[in-house]
Order: structure tokens, then sequence, then C-alpha cells
């Protein structure tokens, strides 16, 4: 549990609350890039982590501003970035009295926050906009601060809490500071299974690119028994490995990124190269009690791959040591991991006591390349119900249980990716440091 207070206090104040609701948006109307398009919410869940919050100060008679990201606007303003749908799915959706404020800074926001009243709250623009806020600005600060007339801070924004950034440590840092309903919820879920791990604790890690989650890795392939890779991260070791990838995606560009396609393998092989030498014996507890000899970092063994992430077909692809890389390559990608692999990674599951599982198997949200990512989620969600901790993070791996139909099925669903990472890893998150301080 955070060492903060408990929220109170809070009749007729200002309340600053930072939330999490960089959401994914469809577009209903018009096209990307035109003032004119229509955007609307796709997935609500990282919403709904932040409502018992925001209805507790409602109901308690705060004056409520929300503030938040959407996606990677580098600090311009981009239509396509913009929060309003997210006002619109709370207000008519919520029943939320909401309003949105198109800015997070200056005169209009200032007026706004000045007139608002108790029980009522307000919403503001994507605080990306603004350069200030990944910079941690202390001029953005100040600014959000006298603009917002906020007299509280509260942090309820745990997949944000990994990045030093204004709305999450500056903010903080100058205001009597909370911590939000669930985000000490999630802190106190992975701290417990942090302090108290019951192995074989399992690593299942897939996602698109290695690079975004390199710390993470290399501390939790430490702390595991035994780590399970998937998706382009699973491409780019296999790569690294010298086994033949063809023209499957390993986190960049490989016409027009070739330093970084450099950058990206050397990270593989560091990884690769550090627990080369450790074996693990791995005793499944079923009924045929087997004693399974592998190393620490288990690579997909077969894959389905296509001509690429639309293709309506698949074919499956055995990956044998002696499939060396060769520059011979087929116009093929792997995009789901093979059914040798799903056997293989549900008998390791079956036996394992923690599961922490982040990021896809693949390109599930095509059907041809779903059942990798299918499998491991039911995988996990079997080994729960026979008593193992799961602790499951990310946008893309809870898109992947909701379509299973297994959402109540673990031990938690957070919607933190890299922040649970970081967390689970043993890193100190800036959002969460400065709150206990």
């Amino acid at each position: 549990m955070i060492n903060c207070p408990k929220i109170k206090d809070i009749k007729n104040k200002q309340v600053l609350v930072r939330v999490d609701f960089n959401v994914p948006l469809k577009l209903v109307a018009g096209k990307a890039g035109n003032k004119n398009a229509v955007w609307r919410v796709a997935d609500s869940d990282r919403i709904s982590s932040a409502l018992e919050t925001i209805n507790f100060l409602l109901d308690n008679q705060a004056k409520v501003v929300l503030i938040s990201h959407l996606g990677r606007a580098d600090g311009k303003k981009n239509h396509d970035l913009s929060l309003l749908p997210v006002a619109k799915f709370l207000k008519n959706n919520l029943d939320l009295p909401v309003e949105f404020v198109n800015d997070c800074v200056g005169a209009d926001v200032a007026e706004k926050a000045r007139n608002l009243r108790s029980g009522q709250a307000l919403l503001l623009e994507n605080l990306r906009f603004y350069p200030g806020e990944e910079k941690n600005d202390p001029h953005f600060t100040k600014q959000l601060l006298k603009d917002s007339a906020a007299e509280i801070y509260i942090n309820e924004a745990f997949s944000a809490s990994h990045r030093a950034h204004a709305s999450t440590v500056g903010l903080a840092k100058r205001l009597p500071s909370f911590a939000g309903f669930n985000l000490q919820r999630e802190v106190e879920l992975f701290s417990k299974a942090l302090n108290d791990i019951k192995r074989p604790l399992v690593v299942v890690m897939g996602g698109a690119k290695i690079s975004d989650k390199v710390a993470t890795m290399q501390n939790l392939a430490r702390l595991a028994d035994v780590v399970l890779v998937g998706g382009g991260i699973a491409n780019a070791m296999l790569r690294a490995g010298g086994i033949e990838t063809h023209r499957s995606f390993i986190g960049a560009d490989e016409e027009k990124e070739q330093e970084e396609i450099g950058k990206i393998l050397q990270t593989a092989k560091d990884i690769l190269g550090e627990h080369a030498l450790e074996r693990v014996l791995f005793e499944n507890v079923g009924k045929d009690r087997k004693n399974l000899p592998l190393p620490k970092i288990v690579l997909p063994i077969d894959v389905l791959a296509g001509k690429d992430s639309e293709a309506k077909e698949s074919e499956q692809v055995a990956l044998l040591s002696d499939v060396l890389d060769t520059d011979n390559d087929r116009d093929i990608k792997y995009l789901d991991i093979g059914p040798e692999t799903i056997r293989l990674y549900r008998y390791i599951l079956q036996g394992a006591k923690t599961i922490v599982w982040n990021g896809p198997m693949g390109v599930f949200e095509n059907p041809v390349f779903a059942r990798g990512s299918r499998e491991v989620a039911r995988a996990i969600a079997r080994a729960s119900q026979d008593g193992a901790i799961s602790l499951v993070g990310g946008g893309e791996s809870n898109s992947v249980i909701n379509r299973a139909g297994l959402y109540n099925q673990f031990t938690h669903v957070s919607s933190a990716g890299g922040a649970a990472l970081e967390f689970l890893s043993g890193e100190k998150l800036p959002g969460i440091e400065v709150l206990e301080k």
C-alpha cells in the first residue's frame, strides 16, 4: 500500500485528478487528419478503472478537474488525438456531469475552472499537446496549477506513473497529494506478488517491440524461472540467435531504419547471452508428472506465417536450430506462434505458481493469427483456477482476454502495461515515489 493519507476534506475543494484516458479510438466518420473526422471510444477499460475515484469525489461535492494524455502528440495539437470523444463517452454513456474544455491551459480553462460548482467536473484537453508535459517543465506545471485553480492533487493513473512528467510528478510536488483508489489497489496487489513470490514464476512477454520493454525484460528475466516469448519480440530474438525470420517485423522498418534494426538485434543478443547458460528443470504438476529441461528464455519452436497482417490464410513454419538466417528471404512474415509452441507454452503454464503476462503472441486482431494469444490466455486462466497468481497488464493483453470471454478468470488484470512491468521488475515509478514522499 502506498504510504499516503486517505482522500479526505474534499467538499467544495478544487481537486485536480490525473487519470489515464489514453484509450483506443475508432474513426466513425470523415478521414483521419481532417478536422471534421469523428472519433469514438473503442475500449473503455482505462476509463472504468478511474470511475470509483471520480464518483467518490463527485458524490462528496468536490469540484473535479480531470487531466490526461492521449497517444503521442509530440507537443503539437492534433485533432485525431483530442479527448473530446472521451468527454462524450463520460457524459452520454456514464451520465457523468462532465464538461469538456478544448485546451488544458489558458484563459478558457481558467474561466471554466473558476466557475466550476461542487459535484461537477471538467475534462481538459490532451496534456501532450504541450511539450512541457513530457519535459516536466516547471513553467507548464505552474500554468496547469494556476489555470485549474487546483487545491488538491490525486493520481489515478498508475499506467502513466512510470513517466516523470508534469502531470505525474510536477503537480504532486506542489499540492497536497493523494493516490486514487485504483492506483492504491494496483500497487498493493503487485507489491504482494513481489514480496512473496510463489515459484515457479513464469513471465509471458509478447508485443511488437523489444525496444519498448528492454529494461523490464532484463529485470524480469533475472527474477523469473522461465520467460515465454512471442510476437515481434520473439522475431527479434530468433533472428538475433541466427534463426531465419524472412520478412518478419522485429521492431522497426527494415528498409528505412537499418541503424535501429542493428540496435534491436544487439539488445536481443544481450538478453539471450545473459541467460544462455541457464537451464531450468521445469516440473509439471499434472497427472503425467514429467521433468522438462528448458532454457530460461523459451522461444517459439514453430510459427504461423502470412504475407502480411491482413492475410486470409496462414502456413506453419517449423523453427529448427539448423534453419540459419540467410539472404534468401521469402515474402512471408511470422504473425503468430504455431501449434507446437502453443502445446509447449501450455505445458509450462500448467505448472506455474505465479504468472506475469504482457503482450499478445501475434497479430491477434486478425482471426487467422489469433489462436496463439487466445490459447495462452486460456492456459493462464486455467492455472489461475488451479491456484496460481496471475497478473496481466497492457491494453492489448486486455483485448485478448475480453475477446476470449475470460476477463474475470485472473488474479488481477491491469490496464497498465509499461508501468506494471517496471513495477514488477523492481523499478521505482516516479509518479508513485513522489506520492510516498
